[in-house]
């Protein structure tokens, strides 16, 4: 396999979806892009509400059960944020869960949350 923007090439299989060969499988791929979503539309909400984060640190767990297929995914996420109360935090980052492009598309999956403060 051979994303366009070449961002990564290689081995794309059963083996590698199923078993523990090497290479990426379209779980950690749905992965990846829905950590690296959450954590810009996190971003992007912190902003509009006046604050400014120094770092943002999101994965994403997605569990697979066949045959009923993608069951699950666990996004977990800490930030560090200057003068932004947990309280307040927690109120972005579910705003967040439900606004960001990817958690949208993959809506009808559950999608848990964990989100902390640094």
């Amino acid at each position: 396999m051979r994303l366009e923007s070449g961002a990564y090439e290689g081995p794309f299989s059963y083996v590698s979806r199923f078993e523990s060969g090497p290479g990426t499988n379209p779980e950690e791929l749905i992965a990846a892009a829905h950590a690296g979503c959450y954590s810009m539309a996190l971003s992007a909400t912190l902003g509009k509400a006046g604050f400014t984060p120094t770092a943002i640190d999101t994965t994403a767990a997605v569990h697979l059960n066949p045959p009923a297929g993608i069951t699950r995914i666990e996004l977990s996420t800490v930030a560090e944020v200057p003068g932004l109360d947990d309280a307040d935090f927690q109120k972005y980052a579910e705003e967040t869960k439900s606004n960001c492009p990817v958690s949208k598309a993959l809506s009808a999956v559950e999608i848990t949350l964990t989100a902390r403060l640094a």
